[in-house]
């Protein structure tokens, strides 16, 4: 039979081998500070280029619709129309790729001279910070051709709608019902992948698209009235 002090013994050895959870003792385990500054950086990189693409495609779609339903309104020639909606698109695209490339250029400068200040005043703790912070600089390069391809894209749109359409009241509708179905898709795919909400931003191209397209079909009617009669 087993003494007493054989007893003492193996409670002192279980007791010696009790494992205590770190959750128990309030310790919990710190988060992964590379996996989410990664995640915030693709973020990032993915907000400006979902901003060009967005805007770029957005404004191509009712620049060119807006301008062939304005050349519509006096015009029902469809080489005309279509001439109009090419220019506008050439026109565009340049535009945009311009605008963006000196936007951004200007904003990367910036930054390169507050790289240089946080350097001299010693805030970059080295090389490999510097580095790091210069790799996460926008590119004006890349911007411009995004904004380009992306208003080229929204323009082709409207121009595909009229192309093979004859009559000239059932073109002006179909553009105008392309586009709006377009806006839509847009607004749509930006908010899913911005995180925001689908129907606010929907609605918000697409009223903007209806203005547009309205502003311009009435004001060319009116001028164009005007002109005939003169």
């Amino acid at each position: 039979m087993a003494s007493l002090d054989d007893h003492k013994t193996n409670e002192e050895i279980s007791i010696n081998h009790v494992e205590i959870p770190i959750h128990a003792i309030g310790v919990e385990p710190k988060p992964n500070q590379e996996v989410k500054e990664r995640r915030n950086i693709d973020y990032s990189q993915r907000a400006q280029w979902l901003r060009a693409a967005v805007l770029g495609a957005n404004d191509g779609l009712v620049s060119v619709a807006s301008l062939m339903i304005g050349i519509g309104a006096v015009k029902e020639n469809i080489t005309a129309m279509l001439l109009a909606g090419f220019a506008g698109l050439i026109a565009g695209a340049c535009s945009m790729a311009i605008g963006e490339f000196v936007s951004v250029y200007t904003q990367y400068d910036i930054e390169i001279a507050q790289i240089k200040r946080d350097k001299e005043n010693n805030n970059i703790g080295g090389v490999g910070e510097e580095l790091a912070q210069r790799e996460k600089l926008p590119n004006p390069f890349q911007a411009a051709l995004a904004s380009a391809l992306a208003f080229s894209v929204g323009a082709v749109i409207p121009l595909l709608a009229a192309a093979f359409i004859r009559n000239y009241k059932i073109r002006l509708v179909v553009v105008a019902v392309v586009a709006t179905l377009t806006l839509l898709l847009f607004g749509g795919v930006g908010a899913v992948l911005g995180k925001t909400l689908v129907r606010k931003s929907c609605i918000r191209v697409l009223i903007g698209g209806w203005m547009a397209m309205s502003i311009t079909f009435g004001l060319t009617k009116l001028f164009g009235i005007a002109g005939l009669s003169m």
